[in-house]
This record gives C-alpha cells, sequence and structure tokens, in this order.
C-alpha cells in the first residue's frame, strides 16, 4: 500500500495526453478509498524551476530517505490522478521540512489563503 508523502516510480503522463514517462513522484493524497492516487511529479531538470517548486538538494539532511540520486525538484504544477497500478515502486519519502513546504506552496497553485 502506498501512503502520502512517499516517493514512488511511476508512469507520469504528458499534459498533452501525447505520451507518457516513468519518473518520480510524491504522492499528495492521503488514503483513498479507490485505486487513485494524486502525485506531483519530480525532475531533475533544475533549470525550469517555478515558484511553487520544491528544490530537493543532496546536501538536505532529508535528501538520504528520499531514495533519489541527484538534486530534483518537486513541481507542484504538474500533479495527476493516477491509479496505483501503474505504480512501479517506492523508492523513499519526503521528510517534515519538505512536506512542510509542500503543504505552503500548495496553497499558492490553489490560491487559498488562511
Amino acid at each position: 500500500m502506498y501512503k502520502k508523502w512517499e516517493i514512488v516510480l511511476t508512469v507520469f503522463p504528458f499534459t498533452d495526453l501525447s505520451g507518457e514517462k516513468v519518473r518520480p513522484a510524491v504522492i499528495l493524497s492521503s488514503e483513498l478509498k479507490d485505486d487513485d492516487v494524486i502525485v506531483a511529479f519530480i525532475s531533475s531538470q533544475l533549470i525550469y524551476r517555478d515558484q511553487v517548486d520544491i528544490l530537493i538538494k543532496k546536501s538536505s539532511p532529508e535528501f538520504e530517505k528520499t531514495g533519489l540520486k541527484i538534486d530534483s525538484v518537486i513541481r507542484l504544477r504538474k500533479m495527476a490522478a493516477i491509479n496505483k497500478k501503474i505504480i512501479l515502486g517506492k523508492l523513499g519519502r519526503v521528510g517534515p521540512n519538505i512536506q512542510k513546504e509542500v503543504v505552503e506552496n500548495l496553497k499558492i497553485v490553489f490560491g487559498i489563503t488562511d
């Protein structure tokens, strides 16, 4: 069973649905009753960072538990609901500092004000 904040390897669709690519993603949804989870894709392409992207650097104390190999970014504007059946496996999980940053930046993405 896959859980919120885990980093998984999955097939991720292109935004125009012209294809797909296997890449890491972080699970953002809590346990759902169906077979879907909401994920944000993770990229090693650091040059195209958006203001809400979360940088995960190898030098971070939380990096080791992610299962990632190189500096990466969580792309919060690249989310999808995917079926758990297309998840290829678990890599690791994001730590509490990254989780907090994700939550704060999701408020920006969705225009949520406290």
